[in-house]
């Protein structure tokens, strides 16, 4: 008996059929044949796809017959046959899955730019803009780019699995205006320039815990505990809680990752319930007895006699505990492991410490925290000469736009001098990240007293290790070596 898998591709005046013979017995352990005959019917000149594409046939068979996983093959398979057909009709092939796009994504994005900027892509069941001037306008058009997941339901979109509550980060107006507003008046300028001697004194004591500055991981010593725990100070939560906070944290920061799994989303959705059931006995305190914290202000945050309810009030909390953390954390790893690559910038913070607040802005730009984010078409239009159906899944590159030759000059370099910031690290519109000057401000601090600390530093690998993330773009660790500065103290 012989199992067959058929795959299709029709385009206009184009086909190719690709047909895949399976033994019926490929489902015994340890296989010792694995037959795929593979048969192209093709109108068209096509050699340097099909040498690609048989390329990838022959390792997916490799990895099958090693691993005996023939589900993974196919499935690789599948979408390399993808990759393949899109770069023979754009000329470039993305895939924000593959390893190369984890560790670097921006030569992929300088493609895109050039050669698709509305690139129609069959793996992510989107159109990818990867432009500034495309990223940037749809950002600001909430009238007809919603982030809504409940009207992306109503619009039968499906491709891209988001995140399913009434989270701020997912809300239209008038529910956006009207919450926004309410926390706006726990998130206010002064409130957050108060915090600095406090977030001075936490990133010293960090500082002071490194023990051997000859080889420590930055990222573990300072880049995830800072914000940690400023976040957790500022909802009160206290010391002995804060290590399940940021591992609540990670499982819920997981549900912006289009890789999310069935078991991730699951173990995600606990970790609300857990938060929930812990925060809810803190509103109630709070409400009775406020303290000086954020949590009290948005618990007392009123308008015009609107106050939030307690179900938004759990919401914003689960927010502010991803987003509290997690650009901070990437703006502070990104931007260190940027100036170790970039000796002579850094070089120049140390000689004008005034540069570094345009340094934290640059920084943002040149690897941004957040990769891209996602939007729905509410009606048809056309963006860039593409048109675009009611309903139509949306990508918006911000990495790439942060990049784009037409708004940055050189944008590859980095440059602490730049007449315009104008980068889109922490959103546009309505969805302007809330706390944008919280994460300015932290950067600042722990760039400042790095180089206040340690008179020099060392890469202690040529490549450190990304995240595997597609969202939210961050280093798994950043090892280095240090040298104290004299009169640091230790």
């Amino acid at each position: 008996m012989i199992n067959t898998l058929k795959c299709i591709h029709i385009f206009p005046g184009k086909i190719i059929t690709v047909c895949f013979v399976l033994p019926d017995y490929i489902d015994k352990p340890r296989p010792n044949i694995f037959i795929l005959q593979t048969f192209m019917r093709v109108t068209f000149p096509l050699r340097q796809a099909i040498r690609s594409l048989a390329a990838n046939v022959m390792l997916a068979l490799r990895y099958a017959e090693r691993a005996n996983h023939l589900s993974q093959a196919i499935r690789s398979l599948t979408v390399n046959a993808l990759l393949v057909l899109e770069r023979w009709q754009s000329g470039v092939a993305y895939n924000p899955l593959s390893a190369a796009m984890v560790q670097n994504p921006y030569p992929i994005y300088a493609k895109l730019r050039a050669r698709s900027p509305a690139y129609r892509s069959r793996l992510m069941g989107a159109l990818v803009l990867s432009r500034y001037t495309d990223v940037n306008a749809i950002l600001r058009d909430h009238a007809r780019f919603s982030s809504n997941p409940q009207k992306r339901k109503a619009l039968g979109v499906t491709s891209i699995a988001i995140p399913d509550n009434t989270s701020i980060l997912f809300l239209d107006p008038p529910d956006h205006t009207r919450l926004r507003s309410l926390v706006n008046k726990a998130f206010t300028r002064p409130a957050i320039n108060a915090l600095e001697p406090r977030i001075r004194a936490i990133m010293g004591a960090l500082l002071d815990d490194i023990e051997e500055p000859g080889g420590f991981d930055l990222m573990e010593a300072v880049a995830i505990p800072l914000p940690v725990i400023v976040i957790a100070e500022m909802l009160g939560i206290p010391q002995q809680d804060r290590a399940r906070f940021k591992t609540w944290a990670d499982q819920r920061a997981r549900l912006l990752e289009p890789t999310l799994t069935a078991s991730e989303r699951t173990i995600a959705e606990a970790a609300a319930k857990q938060l929930d059931g812990y925060f809810l006995p803190v509103i109630e305190n709070r409400r009775a007895e406020p303290r000086a914290d954020i949590l009290s202000g948005l618990a007392h945050a009123e308008e015009q006699g609107d106050t939030l309810t307690e179900g938004e009030m759990l919401s914003l909390l689960r927010l502010l505990l991803v987003a509290g953390t997690e650009t901070t954390t990437n703006l502070i790893g990104n931007g260190i492991l940027a100036l170790l690559r970039h000796p002579d910038h850094l070089q120049a913070l140390r000689d004008d410490p005034g540069l570094i607040p345009a340094a934290v802005d640059e920084l943002l730009r040149y690897d941004s925290p957040v990769q891209m984010v996602l939007r729905a078409a509410l009606e048809d239009c056309s963006i860039n000469g593409a048109p675009v159906s009611r309903g139509e899944d949306v990508l918006l590159l911000i990495g790439s736009a942060n990049h784009d030759p037409d708004v940055f000059e050189n944008p590859e370099q980095l440059d602490f001098h730049r007449p315009k910031q104008d980068h889109i690290s922490l959103g546009r519109g309505i969805h302007h990240c809330l706390g944008a000057a919280l994460a300015r401000l932290e950067g600042r601090i722990a760039f400042e007293m790095l180089l206040e600390r340690f008179d020099s530093f060392r890469l202690l690998t040529d490549c450190p290790a990304f995240r595997d993330n597609v969202v939210l773009r961050g280093l798994e660790s950043l090892p280095i070596s240090a040298k104290r500065a004299k009169g640091s103290g230790l």
